[in-house]
């Protein structure tokens, strides 16, 4: 599994700021092993997290091939006031499952999985 985690601190959004992040979040959903995301908030910084998960590297590349992603990193400095991007693979998720976290479920079907297989 992958996650891609994009940091950022936001500046003005306009009309085709949302379109093309609306574009870029189809295209997300709509990439091979796509799991979700998850956003966060520090009030005290005004930064942003989003976090999007993969299955597998090929979904996080074709998104960050896509072309509309290309534009969006051409123009971000119209939208953002600086960015950070941390890729990572993730090797072990966790948790008891109360708090409904996008990953909570793939956690329940590893676990029933192991037990099934056993």
């Amino acid at each position: 599994m992958y996650s891609a985690t994009f940091i950022f601190t936001a500046k003005e959004y306009d009309h085709e700021f949302h379109a093309l992040d609306a574009l870029i979040a189809t295209a997300a959903k709509e990439s091979i092993g796509y799991i979700g995301e998850e956003a966060w908030e520090d009030p005290q910084t005004g930064r942003i997290a989003n976090v999007y998960y993969w299955e597998n590297e090929a979904g996080l590349k074709a998104l960050i091939a896509h072309p509309k992603h290309i534009e969006a990193k051409k123009r971000y400095s119209e939208w953002l006031g600086g960015y950070q991007v941390i890729i990572s693979q993730v090797l072990k998720t966790y948790g008891d499952g109360q708090l409904g976290h996008v990953l909570s479920q793939r956690v329940e079907e590893s676990v029933l999985g192991q037990r099934q297989a056993n």
